[in-house]
């Protein structure tokens, strides 16, 4: 009763205080001033009315009591809503200040690679010498935070007077870290067109995130594009290059990309080179990149860069191991050395041995089998076999095959040479991005999630169900599969896994389509045939859908567990679906997991985890043991496959060792 009586109660409407007012005044108004009238009942009835009054009155005091708690319970709702959202915006905070954080840290890269290109104006214009221009790049790798932080106003003066500020602040001290110059033809996202322009953005950033001064030359191509390169702008000196017996001038332009600093070099009189449509396919290929590879070096002498390592890739950089010993070394360079990385072996380029005198190289020197002479057509140059010869280390980009199965199965007619140089064969796995790729922090998802807790994956998945008209179950097993293009054996086997998926009443999301129009309109009849409503096609890709799909789903099926261009498997591990070869020849792959000893750690994980599982035996096990899967799941998110984790630990250990030859 002391709780009623100190408690302000709202009334229902359907109770009103003169209601209760005039329940609690019936009898008084029959007795009061009223002393000679006559009452109608008697003892015992007014009695009876009297107990009913006094029951309707408890009934009522009743409801008001239920009627409070009500009112009770609703805001104790309402202060839990609350104190949810106040966490919701804190932890919103502290995303912001760690976006903050992390865009400060960008800018302050960015700053510090602006720095080091104006150094290579001022190099190029005659303002410094040589051996000043290297110890002002030493100062500003070694303590590019504190450099980024005093110059972030500077870098709008002119050279004279930024140089004295530079000279100022100057101190020799030890050296930290290397520093590394990539010669190569892409670079995401400026120019891409494979998996190698992710894999030199993906360890540059890497490389400099851990203290390593990171620089990249690309060509001017007419297609570059431009909007993610901060500060570009043409620098005011010309520098020659030699090309088919005579010099030729080149313009330079500078920027930055993610805190990476980038030379774009500009052939004048060979200018049609790298003004056309496409990257990679013409009958000139070889002219043009061999133009680029030695304008490179000659950039490199002119603005007196002595980078420790000089990474290059593929054949078509390549050409820089025999330049770079034939020609360069002894102009400034004896403390660098190559490093040679290899996509894949399958495109080597050969060419007529004459042809190696448009850079400068004596045909006579190099076409033997030693050293470019091809294994298999004698009378060719193997541009690619001269990169493996001349670099001091060779990385072979594989996620899933060891050094031993590459030489023996998938060198491509290289295999004598692979061989011989077997000792600086190095084989690294891709990484992932995870600054995108992360599902605890990803933007394209309704609700972020980490291993610990998948509460925010069960959302993505109903996300993902609605977006594609699927019903909306939990339980409802979800199959994706991310193609970037399908090819006619894999088409057969795409078909395959969905027959198993519409059998099993699975909702399967598949996502791509080919660059074969055939291969599209049969893709579009599969989909006529099937006719199936679990069952969604996306002919095309989609960069945030792809985000939805890997959250979304418990399965994605791949191409193939070496996805170097979209890095599917990677992915799929990252967000907690298990990934699942369907193609024919995975099959041998895990033939080769499972007995190749020289196995990279991520092939190591995937043989043991995911490499011996069909979609069939997949789909059982999420049935029959959902306990001992969801622990697989777990365990796979909390492995970190990033570019900064064994790729990283990988290279480094590879400039380490060259270094110290």
């Amino acid at each position: 009763m002391e709780i009623l009586a100190n408690t302000v109660i709202h009334f229902p409407p359907r109770l009103s205080k003169s209601r209760l007012l005039k329940s609690n005044s019936v009898c008084c108004l029959r007795l009061e001033g009223h002393d000679n009238m006559e009452l109608p009942l008697s003892s015992n009835g007014g009695s009876t009315t009297k107990n009913d009054n006094i029951w309707r009155l408890f009934r009522e005091a009743q409801q008001n009591i239920l009627y409070v708690n009500k009112q009770r319970l609703l805001v104790m709702e309402e202060l839990n809503k609350t104190k949810k959202e106040k966490q919701l915006l804190l932890d919103e905070i502290e995303h912001l200040k760690a976006d903050k954080q992390t865009a400060v840290g960008k800018y302050k890269l960015s700053v510090s690679s602006e720095l080091l290109l104006r150094i290579d104006s001022m190099v190029l214009t005659g303002m410094i010498d040589i051996k000043e221009a290297s110890e002002l790049r030493r100062l500003v790798k070694d303590y590019r935070i504190e450099v980024a932080d005093l110059f972030t106003q500077s870098l709008h003066k002119e050279d004279m007077e930024l140089l004295a500020e530079l000279r100022y602040l100057f101190h020799k001290r030890k050296k930290n870290g290397y520093h590394i110059i990539h010669i190569c033809t892409e670079m995401e996202p400026v120019v891409s067109v494979g998996s190698l322009a992710s894999y030199v953005t993906g360890l540059s950033r890497a490389l400099q995130r851990k203290g390593n001064l990171v620089e990249v030359i690309l060509p001017k191509y007419a297609s570059l594009d431009i909007g993610d390169v901060q500060g570009l702008r043409e620098t005011e000196m010309e520098f020659y290059s030699y090309f088919n017996g005579q010099l030729h001038a080149n313009r330079v332009w500078t920027g930055v990309v993610y805190g990476i600093g980038v030379t774009f070099i500009q052939p004048l009189h060979y200018s049609s080179f790298f003004s056309r449509e496409r990257i990679y396919g013409y009958s000139d290929d070889f002219e043009r990149f061999t133009y680029f590879s030695r304008a490179s070096l000659d950039y490199m002498v002119k603005s007196a860069k002595k980078p420790d390592v000089l990474h290059i890739h593929n054949w078509h950089t390549a050409i820089v191991g025999p330049l770079f010993w034939d020609v360069f070394v002894n102009q400034g360079l004896e403390a660098t050395r190559i490093l040679l990385t290899c996509q894949d072996f399958d495109s080597q380029c050969l060419q007529q041995p004459d042809k190696l005198a448009l850079c400068g190289l004596d045909p006579s020197r190099l076409n033997r089998p030693d050293r470019l002479q091809d294994n298999t057509k004698t009378q060719l140059v193997n541009i690619l076999k001269g990169g493996v010869v001349y670099s001091n280390k060779v990385v072979i980009m594989s996620s899933i095959h060891s050094k031993g199965t590459i030489v023996h199965s998938l060198s491509h007619g290289l295999e004598p040479t692979l061989a011989i140089h077997k000792d600086k064969l190095v084989v690294s796995p891709c990484g992932i991005d995870d600054s995108i790729w992360d599902p605890s922090k990803d933007k394209f998802l309704p609700e972020n999630y980490i291993a610990d807790n998948m509460k925010g994956k069960a959302v993505c998945k109903a996300a993902l169900q609605k977006h594609l008209a699927l019903s909306k179950h939990a339980s409802t097993v979800v199959v994706g599969c991310i193609f970037s293009d399908v090819s006619d054996v894999d088409l057969e086997n795409l078909k395959a896994a969905i027959w198993v998926a519409s059998r099993r009443n699975i909702q399967f999301v598949f996502m791509g389509a080919s660059k074969t129009p055939k291969i599209n309109r049969e893709l579009q009849l599969f989909e006529e045939e099937l006719k199936d409503e679990n069952t969604r096609f996306i002919n095309k890709y989609d960069e945030a859908l792809s985000h939805l799909i890997l959250a979304g789903s418990d399965i994605i099926l791949c191409q193939s567990f070496h996805d170097a261009v979209l890095q599917v498997p990677l992915k799929a591990v990252r967000y907690g679906a298990a990934p699942v070869a369907i193609t024919f020849n995975d099959k041998v792959f895990r033939n080769i997991l499972e007995h190749d000893p020289g196995k990279t750690k991520f092939a190591h994980y995937m043989s043991t985890a995911f490499a011996n599982l069909s979609l069939s035996q997949a789909l059982d096990e999420i049935k029959n043991k959902p306990s001992h899967w969801n622990m697989k799941i777990m365990d796979a998110m909390s492995k970190d496959f990033s570019w900064d984790a064994e790729c990283y630990d990988i290279h480094i250990s590879a400039y380490a060792s060259i270094k110290n030859l």
